[in-house]
């Protein structure tokens, strides 16, 4: 895909990447819990992402709003990477870029009164690769709505996380089961 002399991608693209809740303060009841296995999956969906950008595969930042209808997500940032919040580490590695879109979405699904399938609709993507937290929770919504609007879904079992390895799983079987998702670790995923 041509780029910008902004080095921005400026084509469309049949696949594209969606960072679910990594933009997070982790302040809430079984925060500390959840972020201690999201730790490793930003790492992951880190490298996923700088992967996927020399291929030219957007990325589409779809995050819970904090009950905060007037804020923006360059706000949100600023908040989650602040001295005094529990899961700056995490969020610091995973910034979004000039040209990455978002998305605040009200509800747990990215779909669910949000832009974002205008978004892909706009990109051409039929084929989703979904990262990030909570898998049993943000991720399975979205994946499910996702599968009812027939696109093509790979979800890198490294890639998300909950506040349990045991719940992940569960969630990541459903997926692969009732959703067709391949939940293959990130790093054998061939484009």
């Amino acid at each position: 895909m041509p780029e910008d002399s902004h080095g921005c991608t400026t084509e469309k693209s049949d696949t594209a990447l969606l960072l679910i809740d990594v933009i997070n303060d982790f302040d809430f009841a079984k925060g500390r819990d959840l972020l201690r296995y999201a730790l490793p999956a930003a790492r992951k969906i880190a490298v996923l992402k700088a992967r996927l950008r020399r291929r030219h595969i957007p990325a589409i930042y779809v995050n819970d709003n904090f009950g905060r209808w007037q804020s923006d997500f360059k706000a949100q940032v600023a908040r989650c990477i602040s001295d005094d919040a529990i899961g700056a580490h995490l969020v610091k590695q995973l910034l979004p870029q000039d040209d990455d879109y978002f998305v605040l979405k009200p509800k747990h699904s990215g779909f669910y009164s949000t832009s974002l399938e205008l978004i892909l609709r706009y990109l051409g993507a039929r084929k989703l690769i979904l990262t990030g937290f909570a898998t049993d929770i943000c991720v399975l919504f979205t994946a499910n709505d996702a599968y009812m609007r027939d696109y093509e879904l790979v979800i890198p079992a490294d890639c998300v996380a909950a506040e349990t390895p045991v719940a992940s799983r569960r969630a990541g079987q459903h997926m692969k089961r009732f959703l067709h998702a391949d939940i293959r670790p990130s790093r054998t995923i061939k484009f």
